[in-house]
């Protein structure tokens, strides 16, 4: 008899096979590595900085692009880079996705192939992301064909709100121990259910793509209808129409948004809230769906 977790991952795999889901490795890597440094005090000490490498992707053999990374879940990074792409339309059209560190490389099987890829990869644009600098497509030509849920069915109330950023504020995070990363989270009301971080937040945000294809059905990802995606990094257009491709309608940024940001989420009736920390916020777009709370702004003390 196998033990609990020779147990577990029979089941899990059985799990996966029924639902097509794709074989995923588990690769675990270090995240931060320690440093001398010379500080302003002249003083020589130790820090933690995070650990950036890169992962070449292998597509039925065929290269496709090298990410810069930290391997906080590498095989989810990759599932969720082919989906925001637009390169796989369905999670069951990956057989396997394999991850040697050692090569510093990921193949991905696919069960038939991906139609036209040379195509679908021939239009490069560059765009402001870090940790990733060039996306497939043109995203903003396939904006029509996105379809989010009315402003009744998806909404968010301030006190929700307010209650998401204290729990990313409590995090311990790799930010707060080693800085020069980008979070990403995915919210059910005030639930966390997934967060990562990366060197890039495009590939945090892929990364939590691939998770949501990974918890769905095999035919379907996870439904994003009722989810607030929340990022770290500031909201372009690429992030907004990748967080509408996952099907998230609701946006929060510690940073701020890009024109170009505003007017996709706009078009898409989507809602934006950034410079989001502790209690403090401003809602760019959709408050249409936005429940708000208002709070009374301290007193002022006028001296004499």
């Amino acid at each position: 008899m196998g033990t609990l977790s020779d147990v577990s991952r029979a089941t899990r795999s059985q799990e996966q096979s029924a639902r097509r889901l794709p074989r995923l490795t588990q690769t675990c890597v270090p995240l931060t590595c320690e440093v001398e440094v010379l500080d302003e005090y002249g003083e020589t000490r130790r820090i933690h900085i995070p650990n950036e490498r890169p992962l070449t992707v292998f597509v039925d053999k065929r290269e496709l692009v090298t990410l810069m990374t930290l391997g906080a879940a590498p095989e989810l990074l990759v599932l969720g880079y082919l989906r925001n792409q637009r390169l796989v339309s369905a999670v069951d059209e990956v057989a396997s996705i394999t991850v040697d560190w050692d090569v510093s490389a990921a193949a991905v099987k696919t069960r038939g192939g991906i139609e036209a890829l040379e195509q679908k990869t021939a239009h490069r644009v560059v765009t402001t992301g870090c940790g990733q600098g060039t996306v497939f497509g043109d995203l903003m030509s396939q904006i029509d064909e996105v379809q989010l849920p009315a402003a009744a069915q998806a909404r968010i109330r301030q006190s929700t709100l307010h209650a998401m950023l204290e729990v990313m504020r409590q995090r311990d995070s790799i930010h707060r121990k080693a800085g020069s990363v980008h979070g990403c989270a995915l919210f059910h009301n005030s639930e966390l259910l997934m967060v990562v971080e990366d060197v890039g937040r495009h590939n945090a945000i892929d990364t939590i793509a691939g998770w949501m294809w990974m918890q769905g059905d095999g035919s379907r990802p996870v439904s994003g209808d009722d989810k607030t995606f929340y990022t770290t990094g500031r909201l372009t257009s690429e992030m907004v129409m990748k967080a509408a491709q996952m099907g998230v309608p609701i946006i929060v940024s510690r940073n701020g948004v890009t024109q170009m940001g505003h007017e996709t989420a706009t078009r898409l009736g989507m809602t934006l809230f950034g410079r989001a920390a502790n209690r403090h916020f401003i809602c760019y777009t959709g408050v249409e769906r936005f429940d708000s709370e208002p709070e009374r702004p301290p007193d002022r003390v006028v001296s004499g």
